[in-house]
């Protein structure tokens, strides 16, 4: 597995340090995105191109899109049309589908005159495009659909049922459950079409029900936030005004205007008190305070003084920040391991 890398900015270009704050690939890309399984992505003359973590490009073709690599290949879109190259860039299937997923289980979704089947790494047909809708491979299970709007049911890799279409929805399985919509409510089932939740939680707009997060998931009832359990207890009632998703074993919660942390059995271990916050990683959580972000631990103890105007959560240890419009990187003491240069503003006398 390769080192992490991070994204930097100089005098308005893009490259990358490693973890030491060290240099590894120079800034001069005008866009480019974090490194995810071993690359990145760079806009060069309008089109994208991946880029190791050598910093090498891979520009045997250049496409109008390309996905994230996945199981060692990354889908690819050239004018209207999808296929996959591997991780030299070179193609491993022709461009020829009108929609393209990503490989799971080394099965990827495609659709080919509006029917989806699915398709292994050499481009054949495994099982064949008649569905109206198919999701990703999981525990060996996807979600299908024979009609359009009609009702979700799951298959295995060999393209037999293994759970009716009875469903009004249904996504991608999260280990052994997968949520489904019935009757507009959702709810768990297991691998065997079973019912571990009863489908009781209402379908919020533009709110996936049942995302899955160290086993638990946010439900909202009358506009109330609280957790079920992928065993299908409620776990935390429903009871504040927003709930975000559990890491490191602590999920936000929001009272009123404030922000805080619950534990996996409902207590409020850090109360709700901040102006903002954000997910606990590498046992650290951004948290916000007279309108500057610092850093607490699982504790509560602020380990990193609330001075930076933005901050994401810790990477790898690492931490994004902004202050004074300048990009930063500290590491898990606050110590500075990287810093943009100021460019001082010249004007130029003719």
């Amino acid at each position: 597995m390769s080192a992490p890398l991070f994204r930097i900015r100089e005098k308005g270009k893009f490259g990358f340090i490693n973890q030491k704050g060290e240099i590894v690939i120079e800034p001069q890309y005008l866009e480019a995105e974090d490194f995810y399984n071993g690359f990145s992505k760079v806009r060069l003359n309008n089109k994208l191109v991946p880029l190791d973590d050598l910093g090498r490009l891979l520009m045997k073709n250049l496409y109008n899109n390309i996905g994230a690599y996945e199981q060692e290949v990354a889908k690819v879109q050239l004018v209207n049309k999808w296929g996959y190259i591997d991780r030299r860039g070179s193609v491993l299937i022709e461009v020829q589908f009108d929609e393209a997923n990503d490989f799971k289980e080394d099965l990827a979704s495609v659709c080919l005159d509006n029917k989806w089947g699915f398709i292994d790494k050499r481009g054949d047909f495994v099982i064949d495009p008649k569905f109206s809708y198919a999701g990703d491979f999981n525990t060996g299970l996807a979600p299908i659909s024979y009609e359009e709007n009609g009702p979700v049911g799951y298959i295995d890799n060999k393209g037999n049922e293994v759970i009716k279409p009875l469903f009004e929805a249904g996504y991608n399985f999260q280990g052994q459950v997968a949520t489904v919509v019935k009757n507009g409510r959702w709810g768990f089932i297991n691998t065997k079409g079973e019912f571990v939740l009863r489908p009781q939680f209402d379908v919020e707009e533009n709110f996936q029900p049942g995302e899955i997060f160290e086993d638990h998931a946010v439900i909202i009832i009358n506009e109330s936030y609280g957790f079920v359990h992928t065993s299908g207890k409620v776990i935390i009632e429903p009871s504040y005004d927003f709930a975000g998703d559990f890491n490191d074993g602590l999920a936000i919660i929001k009272k009123g205007d404030h922000f805080g942390y619950v534990n996996m059995e409902g207590s409020e271990v850090i109360k709700p008190v901040f102006e903002d916050a954000g997910m606990f990683s590498c046992g650290l959580a951004p948290i916000k305070e007279n309108g500057k972000w610092g850093f607490v631990d699982a504790s509560n103890e602020q380990i990193i003084p609330c001075s930076f105007d933005q901050v994401s959560h810790f990477s790898n240890d690492l931490a994004f920040v902004i202050q004074d419009d300048l990009w930063m990187y500290i590491d898990k003491e606050g110590k500075q391991i990287w810093k943009e240069k100021v460019v001082e503003d010249r004007v130029i006398v003719s």
